[in-house]
């Protein structure tokens, strides 16, 4: 089985590894996998390290005479089986260069929401009748779009992207670099100020905690530092306990300090890395019930789910984690047991080899 994977690995290393991975265990399976990315990217010498021969092209635009017609000589000298596209760009002009060659398209979609059989701009992507198969991040991402698929709905399948709990061994990083004191209960979030993320409903949760409690908030990402915001962090009777790290690439070593996080997101989540990288340190997690967050944990044993925009519900698992220690603890050491049994990066190959083989063969 030979298999041209295109995508993009220009973005932080902790970012990309997850996908990077799972495609190196693919090839351990024993598929001949060739990557077509950016020659600069960071994960180049890791993929030629473990013998996957790197192209080093990545279209510019989402639609490109030069793209199509490089990614289709590439198809056609190479006899590829598959060609699995990770992104907008790489999926647009994939479908051109494959018309008419005997390739399987397969195509990644990372998050619910935002696409619709009445949008024409989604038949150069995901519901091109070129398509053959969409691998979905999640079981909710997989449900939302087999909605807006023509046909066949089985052609849209979940294959998590996972992790190893060897990748976090950093040593926790010291709060006290925030203004966080000394045995502080510490609840972190990991997200950009985007509208969806539900920075918003956080910060009004903050509201609904103990005013004269050690919670303190550490709020990691960019976009923190708007009027807007800004204006509700002061509006917060706990003001004073909520610290700000802007961009940080060392994110996970942050949070693997902090007693609990939270993601507070209102739509449109696929699988969340920060939930994983927060699980993976054995921090106890607080997710909102969208996308795939809610299918990394088991509530009230491996994470707490609450409502999407519900910061009430976000202030009651808060005070839950702060009030039994123990049980916070023990809410963290079997998050971190679930990434190992249920979302390894070989678990992850290992599903992925499956789809190749019956899209490949036409088993679905």
């Amino acid at each position: 089985m030979k298999v041209l994977i295109i995508s993009s690995y220009t973005d932080t290393w902790n970012s990309v590894r997850p996908e990077a991975e799972m495609l190196i265990e693919l090839s351990r399976l024993g598929v001949d996998v060739e990557v077509m990315t950016q020659p600069d990217a960071e994960y180049v010498p890791r993929f030629e390290e473990c013998g996957i021969r790197v192209r080093g092209y990545h279209p510019s635009k989402k639609l490109n005479r030069q793209a199509i017609a490089i990614i289709r000589k590439t198809l056609k000298e190479g006899q590829f089986d598959a060609v699995y596209c990770f992104n907008n760009k790489a999926i647009a002009n994939t479908n051109f260069a494959a018309w008419g060659l005997p390739v399987k398209v397969l195509t990644y979609r990372g998050q619910t929401g935002n696409i619709s059989r009445w949008d024409p701009s989604c038949y150069l992507t995901h519901l091109s009748p070129r398509v053959d198969r969409i691998i979905c991040v999640s079981k909710a991402t997989r449900d939302d779009l087999q909605q807006h698929v023509w046909g066949n709905r089985s052609k849209v399948c979940a294959v998590y992207k996972g992790h190893d709990l060897q990748w976090y061994q950093d040593q926790p990083v010291d709060l006290g670099q925030f203004g966080i004191p000394q045995g502080a209960f510490v609840v972190g979030a990991v997200a950009n100020a985007r509208p969806r993320k539900g920075l918003p409903v956080l910060l009004d949760a903050t509201h609904q905690l103990p005013k004269d409690s050690n919670i303190h908030l550490l709020l990691v990402g960019r976009g923190m530092d708007t009027p807007e915001i800004q204006t509700m962090i002061q509006a917060s009777p706990m003001a004073d306990r909520i610290h700000l790290t802007g961009f940080r690439r060392d994110a996970p070593a942050i949070i693997a300090a902090c007693n609990a996080s939270v993601l507070a997101s209102t739509k449109r989540e696929g699988l969340p890395k920060t939930v994983i990288e927060s699980m993976a340190y054995g921090v106890a997690p607080i997710v909102s019930d969208t996308g795939g967050s809610a299918e990394l944990i088991e509530d009230g044993i491996s994470g707490i789910r609450v409502t999407p925009g519900s910061s009430g519900e976000i202030a009651a698992g808060i005070r839950r984690l702060h009030e039994d220690p123990e049980g916070c603890q023990r809410m963290g050491e079997k998050a971190r047991e679930r990434i190992a049994s249920h979302f390894h990066v070989k678990q992850s190959a290992q599903a992925l080899f499956d789809v190749l083989t019956d899209t490949i063969n036409g088993d679905f």
